[in-house]
């Protein structure tokens, strides 16, 4: 098994990127799929997470920017940003978990059962 994200960039403050998250070995068509951030000397924190049926949520500090989506056909989800602040400078990484599972907490990265490398993600002022 194995998350690919991807999509990472250099822009400036205001502008946008879209990342990819592609399962191997996984179907995202029965995950969950959720996308965490860390910055340098900060605490990882969750982004967004968009569930097998649909369902999403998103941390306050980027609902109206950002916006998950999911394309089971490819096993990929997608995560818009838009509005990029520098304080979205982060690595993000996007995890996965078996939607049969019971017990899903979305904020919590150790819920999942993969996660991926990461991508770098540079907003300048």
């Amino acid at each position: 098994v194995q998350l690919q994200a991807s999509g990472g960039g250099s822009v400036q403050a205001g502008g946008s990127l879209r990342l990819s998250c592609v399962g191997f070995g996984v179907p995202f068509s029965r995950s969950h799929v959720g996308w965490f951030r860390q910055a340098p000397g900060k605490e990882r924190e969750f982004v967004t997470a968009i569930r097998n049926g649909g369902r999403t949520h998103f941390a306050e500090s980027v609902k109206g920017r950002f916006t998950v989506s999911r394309d089971d056909s490819k096993n990929t989800v997608y995560l818009q940003m838009n509005g990029l602040k520098p304080e979205d400078t982060a690595v993000y990484i996007c995890a996965s978990r078996n939607g049969l599972r019971i017990g899903y907490s979305y904020p919590d990265m150790e819920n999942y059962d993969y996660r991926g490398q990461g991508t770098q993600v540079t907003v300048s002022s």
